[in-house]
Formats: structure tokens, C-alpha cells, sequence
């Protein structure tokens, strides 16, 4: 309220009760909004997203991806993905990929896609909203919003504007993960926004000439850090470069990984 004196002792709204979520597009119809977050970056989150969302639509569901990582965006690299996304009389029209995946991110806005972001929180919180009430989704049973990492503007905004049915947390082996897993469940608690469970990426490597399994980043606490937060493993995604080489060439929907495929069959029942 612009009469607010931020003092709620002497205040006789309740805003506690008040609804912060963003209208959708009036054309959008979407069935499921699964946010995938991690407490730090270079997690490979956003290759999870990706690869994830391509391997729902390969089991005949239709998807899309918003890219809510506004300053870092990877989404549109990751599916080959470079035409601009334009504006009609009914809202933004993302773009598609060869596989039907439907696509919204800055970097499709942009005329350059190098030239960086230096917008300060709220600017970015509104462009967020944006890629949800202005976008014509049209009908979709599932819709992967890729997070920035951290516990930032975005996160928040995304969790308190957008109607967040599940959250997938990817994280890693590190010890040091297990703290930053935490913080980004606190948040999602928080914020009463239902975990789905965890996903560790680069939970190892197998040599493809032995055959022998090799812990890259240490041996895996992932078991007692699920049960400390009682929450379950969804899936352990190996070191692949296969995979690590499809991404970086546009060709996210031609991953055809175990693990992946597994989560897929998990999240789809």
C-alpha cells in the first residue's frame, strides 16, 4: 500500500493473507511450473533444465522453459535457439525449438547476445513477472523456470509471483554444497513452496575405457544430507562429456541420458 509506514504493530491489513501472484497471460494455460534452483552457481543447473525439459517432451508432454537467470542467461544457447522472440496485440510470442519446446529468455530480446545486463534487482524482479503475464505460453502441461543461483530478488520473486508447484534443488558433492542445499530449502520453506527433492550433478565418473568409477568431487554425502532435511534423491547425473559437448552446441534435445530419462519418469508419475 503506498500509505504503508512498514510499522505492523499499528497496521489493520493483513498482508500475510494478500496474494502476491502475478496474473498469467490471458492465453496461457499451464498445468505444472516446477522451479529449479541451487543455492551457488556452477552447478550445472541449467543443464539440467534444459535436458530435462527435452526429455518431458519426448514423452509426449508439452513444455516450456523460462529463463529467470536475467544476467547469466543460457537457456536459448543450450537448444540452438537464436531468433528473437517478438510482440503481438495478445502479449510476447516466445520462441520454439525444433522439438516444440517453447522458449522465453532476455538473451531472445536482445540485440546482441553478449551484451550484458547491468540492471539493478528490481528491474530484473519486473522482467520476471513479465516473462510470466505477458508471454503467450498458450496450453502447457509443464513449464521449467530456471533460476539464478542464490537466494536473491529473482528466487523471491519467482516464488512469491509465480505459481510454484514444485522445486528441484541440483547440487553437487562437495561438503561445501551441503550448507548452500540448505539455505536454498530453508528458502523454499519459507516461502511454502512444496520440494520435489534433490538432484546431484557430477555425482561421478566412470572411465569409458576400464569401466572404473572415479568420485571427481569427493565422495557423495548426498544420502545424509537428504535424510538431514528429510527430503528424497531424485536423481544422480554422472559426469558425461557427451553431454557437457551436446549443450554447448545448441543440441539439448538430443541428450539421451539414463539419469535424466529416470527423472523424467519420476516427475511425470
Amino acid at each position: 500500500m503506498s500509505d504503508c509506514t512498514h510499522d505492523c504493530s499499528s497496521c489493520s491489513a493483513d498482508c500475510g493473507q494478500r496474494s502476491l501472484l502475478a496474473p498469467p497471460n490471458a492465453l496461457s494455460s499451464i498445468k505444472r511450473v516446477t522451479a529449479v534452483v541451487s543455492g551457488k552457481g556452477g552447478v550445472g543447473k541449467s543443464t539440467v533444465t534444459a535436458t530435462l525439459a527435452a526429455a518431458m517432451a519426448r514423452r509426449g508432454r508439452s513444455v516450456g522453459v523460462l529463463d529467470a537467470d536475467i544476467t547469466g542467461p543460457s537457456i536459448p544457447m543450450a537448444f540452438g535457439v537464436h531468433q528473437q522472440a517478438y510482440a503481438t496485440d495478445n502479449g510476447i510470442m516466445p520462441a520454439v525449438t525444433p522439438g516444440g519446446i517453447k522458449l522465453m529468455s532476455l538473451n531472445l530480446l536482445s540485440a546482441n547476445e553478449t551484451d550484458p545486463v547491468i540492471w539493478r534487482g528490481p528491474v530484473i524482479a519486473g522482467v520476471v513477472k513479465q516473462f510470466w503475464s505477458d508471454v503467450v505460453w498458450g496450453e502447457l502441461d509443464d513449464l521449467f523456470v530456471d533460476l539464478p543461483p542464490g537466494t536473491g530478488d529473482v528466487p523471491l520473486t519467482v516464488f512469491q509471483s509465480l505459481p510454484v508447484d514444485g522445486v528441484i534443488i541440483v547440487t553437487t558433492p562437495q561438503d561445501l554444497v551441503s550448507m548452500i542445499v540448505a539455505k536454498a530449502v530453508n528458502m523454499a520453506h519459507m516461502m511454502s513452496a512444496p520440494i520435489l527433492g534433490l538432484v546431484e550433478n557430477y555425482s561421478c565418473f566412470q572411465c569409458p575405457d576400464c569401466g572404473k568409477v572415479h568420485d571427481i568431487f569427493g565422495k557423495s554425502k548426498l544420502e545424509q544430507v537428504a535424510a538431514r532435511l528429510e527430503l528424497p534423491v531424485l536423481a544422480r547425473l554422472p559426469i558425461d562429456p557427451a553431454i557437457a559437448a551436446a549443450v554447448d552446441a545448441g543440441e539439448a534435445e538430443s541428450v539421451r541420458s539414463e539419469a535424466i530419462e529416470h527423472l523424467a519418469r519420476r516427475l511425470n508419475g
